[in-house]
């Protein structure tokens, strides 16, 4: 077989194309509908794409569903596979405005610039563009392109499985290093508190009234102090927690004047381990907190405040083993093209979790993402090429 190559100076014109279009997470219309062009303009008919309805399934507002593209395979008896990614990025990324300087596409704007996961979007149509014009043979191919995984991986949790069709392992694009192929991530509970006290004159009659504030710093206090925060280790078990929002139903400040006991707050928080039961261990011990404070927290006459702690699973663990056919094919594609392949497991959540749950064993490989998140954020192009020639290798080994 002869070397993989790609049409690099067209694979990063295609990526800056897509870094120019915005979608946070949630509203992934526009971007959904540049890369149905690009597919296009590419070779692939209209009739090969279309939108599941995830979206409606989704409990937040979501503009479109998952984009799924189908590639009818040439070779014969090949089992069909899957290439996904996700459309969206976080919100730090609105009005990013990519540039290139050399081997980088960085940004001029004071935001982060979305190669979270521009980068997958543009390996994945750049592995159309050089399966049909180089004639390359493949299996049939299933792509996916999932929404909102920022906010909670839904679109690739709420994806039917049967939309997908028989296949027999996955790929997904959503990293740097494209030799990094990471066969395990970490599982995750998303848990919110409501707190609610009662309001009265913080300086004429502070005992009639019920801080909720109170409850919610007690509480966090017992946490901090029992081990339940931050990395959290238990009898030989690991995970970590957070607390990410603390305020009213709105996000915005919780209580609004200091001579007002403040009556109500909303706290958000997560819990995480390898460990599916951990986890949910962690949040136990969060809710235990919160329930035990609120009993000490009262007002004159012996009235409590109350707490309604809610969790729900964000996404479960997984781990590969190492001997695991997808892995081995990663492996292999990653050497024919002069990669050394490293096996590695994440702290983070990928859509990957959602794929081995629906059935589907999945790896997930970089392609040129660093400082993600952040303003600092920059495109590696040589990493960006790399994962888009391993992806052109995973598709015709």
């Amino acid at each position: 077989m002869p070397p993989i190559s790609i049409d690099a100076p067209v694979a990063i014109q295609r990526l800056m194309r897509f870094l120019s279009i915005e979608g946070i997470t949630g509203q992934e219309a526009a971007i959904a509908k540049e890369i149905q062009a690009a597919l296009k303009e590419a070779g692939v008919p209209s009739a090969a794409m279309r939108f599941d309805d995830a979206n409606t399934r989704i409990p937040a507002p979501t503009q479109t569903g998952n984009l799924i593209v189908n590639l009818p395979g040439t070779r014969k008896d090949a089992k069909p596979i899957l290439f996904m990614t996700h459309m969206d990025t976080v919100p730090l990324c609105a009005g990013a405005k990519p540039v290139r300087a050399a081997n980088r596409i960085t940004n001029t704007a004071n935001t982060a610039l979305g190669g979270d996961n521009r980068t997958g979007c543009a390996a994945l149509v750049t592995l159309v563009a050089e399966l049909i014009r180089q004639k390359l043979p493949h299996p049939p191919i299933t792509m996916l392109f999932t929404v909102r995984e920022e906010s909670g991986l839904f679109g690739a949790k709420h994806v039917n499985p049967a939309d997908l069709g028989d296949v027999s392992m996955g790929f997904n694009i959503d990293g740097r290093a494209a030799a990094d192929i990471t066969i395990g991530a970490i599982g995750a509970d998303r848990w919110e508190v409501n707190i609610q006290g009662k309001a009265s004159h913080a300086g004429v009659y502070p005992e009639h009234g019920i801080s909720a504030t109170m409850v919610a710093s007690l509480a966090l206090a017992d946490v901090f102090e029992e081990g339940w925060f931050g990395k959290v280790v238990k009898n030989g078990k690991e995970g970590t927690s957070n607390v990410g929002q603390y305020g009213d139903a709105e996000g915005k400040s919780a209580g609004n004047a200091t001579n007002v006991v403040t009556d109500f707050v909303h706290i958000k928080g997560e819990s995480r381990s390898h460990d599916a039961k951990f986890v949910r261990e962690i949040s136990a011990a969060f809710k235990r907190a919160f329930d035990t404070a609120a009993k000490k927290v009262k007002d004159h006459r012996g009235k409590p405040a109350k707490v309604q702690f809610v969790s729900r699973l964000d996404y479960v663990p997984f781990r590969l083993p190492d001997d695991a056919p997808v892995v081995k094919r990663a492996q292999l594609a990653a050497k024919s093209i002069k990669l050394k392949p490293t096996l590695r497991v994440t702290n983070g959540g990928l859509d990957a979790n959602w794929m081995v749950k629906h059935g589907i064993p999945t790896i997930t490989i970089g392609a040129g993402q660093n400082e993600i998140h952040t303003v600092k954020e920059y495109v590696d192009l040589k990493e960006f090429e790399a994962g888009c020639r391993l992806a052109v290798a995973l598709a015709t080994s």
